[in-house]
């Protein structure tokens, strides 16, 4: 049975998952799951009868990765700034946001386990991030952000028009935004601006190859 308690998502979480750190950026620690067949199988079917998408919090994408690792690596970009990580997942990007200074970091994710695992990362690496379960994209981007930080955000192509949508119209506002991208499918081909590009480990389960040519984008 999945758990239906935040205490329980707690649980389940830390009993099917490892602290550990992702291959790109091990200044982190996150609980991630070592094998991918066992969880996806596991919560697949019971996670589609209560309308929940499959636990996208245990791992570490590529897209992610090479956020967090940009952010990191130049910190100025969200230091001392108010800062949105939309679809958070285990909440990398938040956590390393966070590591590089922003003033505050609001982890966003419709997954109600994200919120266990974005507290459960966020202990680990000694910071906090707030988070919120609410659907940001049927709202404009809340005024007070100043960065809005995105990772693999393009594998599905309605999803990817309206948040590419959303995140244009932030952008237009005033607020910086940055996408990670390893070259979905959906992602678009013009009109960003390519800031860095690595080569991330992976997982061939997770993705076509052991290791992902990704990018980080800003929206001009």
């Amino acid at each position: 049975m999945i758990p239906d308690t935040p205490l329980a998502r707690r649980e389940f979480i830390v009993a099917n998952t490892r602290l550990q750190a992702p291959p790109h950026v091990p200044e982190l620690r996150l609980h991630l799951a070592d094998e991918i067949t066992p969880i996806w199988k596991l919560t697949e079917e019971a996670l589609a009868e209560i309308g929940l998408p499959p636990p996208f919090w245990a791992f570490a994408w590529a897209g992610g990765q090479a956020l967090a690792r940009y952010l990191i690596d130049n910190p100025g970009v969200v230091a001392g700034k108010r800062v949105i990580d939309f679809a958070t997942g285990s909440g990398l990007v938040a956590i390393a946001a966070m590591r590089a200074g922003a003033a505050q970091v609001l982890a966003a994710d419709i997954d109600p386990f994200c919120e266990a695992a974005v507290a459960l990362n966020a202990e680990g690496n000694g910071v906090v991030c707030a988070f919120t379960a609410t659907d940001l994209l049927d709202a404009p981007a809340p005024d007070w952000a100043e960065v809005i930080l995105a990772g693999d955000i393009c594998y599905e192509k309605p999803l990817a028009e309206r948040v590419l949508a959303w995140l244009g119209a932030a952008r237009a506002r005033g607020a910086s935004v940055l996408i990670g991208d390893p070259g979905r499918s959906y992602f678009p081909r013009t009109g960003l601006t390519r800031l860095a590009e690595y080569q991330v480990p992976t997982k061939r389960e997770l993705e076509d190859m052991a290791v992902k040519k990704t990018a980080v984008w800003a929206i001009p």
